[in-house]
């Protein structure tokens, strides 16, 4: 499902455009779909990840969460099953990797700022890598509304961004930003140096992570511990290997 080309753009920057993913329609119906949870999660949205101790921050100040997402309707099911999606956590993880969490982030106006980090214990690898992200726009990503920024090549970088720089909230002279259409989908290395940035608009920047790691890792949300046999049901044996459950 994915090219020589893509496979070698992903192994040399650590990231890769995907395309969309998701018609206009398709954004609009998640989009509603996540609203709704919003409200009726209230004052627990994301309360699954302050259940896990494999997240740093799990009530983000500035940003909504959601989480376990896999358990909360069959519209989030391609968020972890598109071929291509799986195409390119195969290619940065190998065959034996399963979904660590289905989540929601948006950042709200006048916030989202991250410092440049790496999602595996902050800890450096030696081209055996452990974590790998997709991320699914749900809004247009701009320069002004809080659009993820990646270094690229920095997976391949035995120092962390606390240690390469003087602050890793500053601006990294080779930092790129995911600039893209909502229905987007890019897959960046985990590894790779990255975080948000401030929305400057007035309208929240949302957005679905779909995050895989090896299978010797462990989720950050137990996926056996909350699978619903509904969702066992709807998502068959390769779904369920997918979720390791």
């Amino acid at each position: 499902m994915l090219t020589e080309q893509e496979i070698d753009f992903l192994d040399t920057y650590g990231y890769l455009d995907l395309g969309q993913l998701l018609t206009p329609a398709q954004v609009s119906q998640v989009n509603d779909r996540l609203a709704e949870l919003m409200q009726v999660e209230g004052d627990n949205a994301g309360a699954e990840l302050a259940e896990s101790k494999y997240i740093r921050h799990p009530k983000e100040e500035g940003a909504d969460r959601l989480a376990d997402l896999v358990n909360k309707g069959p519209i989030f099911d391609v968020f972890y099953t598109h071929p291509r999606v799986l195409a390119g956590i195969e290619a940065v993880l190998g065959t034996h990797y399963k979904l660590s969490s289905l989540n929601y982030r948006a950042a709200k106006p006048g916030k989202g700022h991250q410092k440049l980090h790496v999602d595996w214990k902050n800890a450096a690898v030696d081209n055996t890598y452990k974590v790998c992200n997709s991320i699914w726009l749900l809004d247009d990503f701009t320069e002004h509304n809080g659009s993820t920024r990646i270094v690229p090549k920095t997976h391949k970088s035995s120092v962390l961004p606390d240690e390469g720089m003087a602050d890793p909230n500053d601006k990294h002279p080779d930092e790129i930003r995911i600039i893209a259409p909502a229905g987007s989908v890019f897959i960046f290395n985990s590894h790779v140096w990255h975080g948000g940035t401030t929305n400057q608009t007035a309208h929240d920047r949302r957005s679905i992570h779909s995050y895989f790691c090896t299978r010797d890792q462990p989720q950050q949300i137990d996926q056996k511990k909350y699978i619903t046999q509904e969702t066992s049901e709807r998502i068959g044996e390769a779904g369920r290997h997918i979720l390791d459950v």
